[in-house]
This record gives C-alpha cells, structure tokens and sequence, in this order.
C-alpha cells in the first residue's frame, strides 16, 4: 500500500511538472513583437494603388493623343512639294508675246486713236488719188495683219492645250494624294491658277478676234467713204469726166 502510494504521488508530480516545464517553451520571448494583420488597411492599400495606376494610364494615353495630334499638325502645315507656277507663267507670258507682236496697229489706246485719225477719218477732200489709193493699201494691210495676229493667237492657245492638260493631271494626282489640309489647299489654288490661265488665253484670243473683225469694219467704211469721195470728183464739173469725141479708126485708111 504504501508503495502504491509513492507511485501516485510520483505520476502526479510529474503531471503538475510537465506545464511548468512546458511553459517557456510556449511564452514569448522577452522584447519580441507581434505583426499583426489588418484586412481594411490592406484593401485600402490595394484600392489606392489601382487608382494610380489608372491614372499612370490616363497620362500615357493623354500622351499618345497628343503626339497623334502633334502628327496630324505636321502633316496639315507640309507644304505641297510641287509648283506649277513656272509653267503658267511661261503659258500667259508666250500669250503675251504674241499680242504684243500685233502687226500695224497694237493693242494700245494711243495707237489706235492716232492709226484712226490718220487712215479711217474721213477721206480728204485735197489729197491727191494716189494718197488715197496709198492709204486704201494701208488699211487692207491693217486688216489682213489683224486677220494673221488672230490666228496666230489661237494658234498659240491651241498649242497650250497638251501643257494645260498635262498640268492638270498632275495637279489633281497631286490633291488626291496630299497628306494634310496644306496640300490639299496648295493644290486647288494652282488648279484655280491653272483655270485663270486660261482664261487668259480666252480673253486675249476674244481680244486678237475682235481687233481683227474692227479692223475689216473699219476698213469697210473708211472704204464707202474714200468712195464717196472719188464719184463726188468723178462728177465735178470741169474736173471730173468731160465727154469728147473718140476716133477709133485711121480715116486714111
């Protein structure tokens, strides 16, 4: 009995033993700290850093529109790299040579009124019938060198046809394919240039027609008078026609 006891007593003093021995085992260490976790502050830390990175996107887009942009402004201000210029002026400046090469009278107000004054006035009642068959001569010579510079006008504006045609072409290729507003722009102002050459042509070649079928007028009627002018000297009295005795035979005969 008694050795029964010892042992109980024995088992139960190790038990008793066994937590206090356990015990700074499980106890923390002395100055050592806890990390602790805590779920809201995490989220709001996630939240906030997709929102930066929203906004890194924003700006990188924002970026990119306006380099996009900075592209398009370049491309609108390039210039259009080619020029008709040259070749229209060339174009009005041959127009304009051959209507200043006008045979007799030229396309000038003073000219005119001096060659009108001098050759279709009225026929002179003291110039001798020579002087008027002189000046009849000269303003046929006025009327058939307005006829040539006339033609040789149309023959000038026919010529810029295959030019024109060939301009236009290239100035509408050039439109069609323009990167920006400016070329487009360059290209249908010298289409616009292109269509006032013209009509240069066309308003100098009406010009040489007109001068040409004024002269032929004017000749007409510098020519009814200078007519007028010979019968009234036809018919004078003593001056004109006296009617004689004609002998067509030899009476010997």
């Amino acid at each position: 009995m008694i050795l029964r006891r010892s042992r109980a007593a024995l088992v139960a003093a190790s038990i008793l033993t066994v937590p206090l021995a356990l015990s700074p085992m499980l106890s923390a260490p002395a100055g050592a700290q806890w990390t602790v976790f805590d779920p809201s502050n995490y989220a709001q830390n996630v939240l906030q850093a997709a929102r930066t990175l929203q906004q890194v996107n924003q700006q990188i887009a924002s970026l990119q529109n306006e380099a996009t942009m900075l592209v398009n402004q370049a491309r609108n201000l390039a210039g259009l790299p080619y020029s008709s210029l040259q070749q229209l002026q060339q174009n009005v400046r041959r127009t304009q040579a051959l209507l200043q090469q006008a045979q007799n009278i030229a396309f000038d107000v003073r000219s005119i009124d001096q060659a009108f004054q001098r050759q279709y006035g009225s026929a002179s009642m003291t110039a001798s019938d020579r002087q008027l068959v002189t000046d009849a001569r000269s303003r046929w010579q006025n009327t058939v060198g307005g006829l040539q510079d006339a033609m040789r006008v149309q023959a000038g504006v026919v010529g810029s046809i295959d030019a024109n045609r060939t301009e236009m072409a290239n100035l509408v290729t050039r439109s069609q394919g323009a990167t920006g507003a400016l070329q487009a722009t360059q290209a249908g102002n010298q289409l616009l240039a292109l269509q006032a050459q013209q009509l240069a042509d066309l308003t100098a070649m009406m010009a040489a027609n007109g001068r040409a079928q004024a002269l032929s007028d004017a000749e007409r009627a510098a020519a009814a008078e200078q007519g007028r002018e010979q019968r009234r000297r036809f018919l004078a009295p003593g001056t004109g026609y006296q009617p004689g005795n004609a002998r067509m035979f030899n009476p010997g005969n």
